[in-house]
């Protein structure tokens, strides 16, 4: 089983339901902190008009994936609307060796999964003001159909129902508190012992702390 222990880079997670911020307090973080690198998902499904592989997504076939799948490469996976999308393993474990930090932004179903193999990754949830806002939100974006935004709502109180199996929950009331307090959590991580020693192995042989 893998661990973060092993990694100088850590692993952050971050889930939201539909409509919380999550992708727009996500770039601001990836703006600011430029250390920090994005996961790019694996993907069955075609390319879309100004997709480019190894941007947005690693495209691939069918067969690839379930073969990858079977040999256990995928930190977390799922087949959405007849097409798999996963996470995986090898390139986010070769980044965190470097020392460089990763972030998935997912579904809490792929955090789950990705809590099996990584239990030291940073789990970060972002919350709606109210259920009133995220609705608020959803139409304002003007992008969904009003069933499709009912839609969205009623998947919202699920999705929040899985909150409490994350280490940290933002409420995304005030866009700058919000992202001052995700950049927190990300330069804490960076000072946890693990990650500490891990990036800094020589000073700490010289000081003559040992990691357990």
């Amino acid at each position: 089983m893998s661990s973060t222990n092993a990694f100088a880079g850590s692993l952050f997670v971050v889930a939201a339901p539909s409509g919380a911020g999550k992708s727009t307090l996500v770039n601001a973080l990836l703006a600011k902190e430029p250390t920090i690198k994005l996961s790019i998902s694996t993907t069955t499904r075609a390319p879309r008009p100004g997709e480019t592989h190894g941007k947005e997504y690693y495209f691939t076939t069918a067969d690839d994936f379930i073969a990858r799948t079977k040999q256990g490469e995928f930190l977390e996976w799922a087949e959405v609307h007849g097409n798999y999308y996963g996470t995986s393993r090898l390139m986010v474990e070769e980044q965190m060796k470097t020392g460089t930090d990763v972030l998935l932004e997912i579904d809490w179903q792929g955090a789950r999964q990705v809590k099996k193999l990584f239990p030291q990754a940073a789990g970060i949830f972002i919350l709606p003001p109210s259920i009133a806002a995220l609705e608020q939100r959803l139409n304002k974006r003007a992008t969904d159909e009003p069933h499709v935004i009912t839609k969205r709502l009623l998947a919202a109180g699920g999705e929040i129902a899985h909150a409490p199996e994350f280490e940290y929950a933002i409420i995304n009331e005030e866009f700058d508190v919000a992202l001052s307090e995700l950049t927190a959590i990300v330069r804490a991580a960076r000072c946890r012992f693990a990650q500490q020693a891990a990036r800094n192995a020589s000073l700490f042989a010289q000081l003559g702390i040992h990691a357990e």
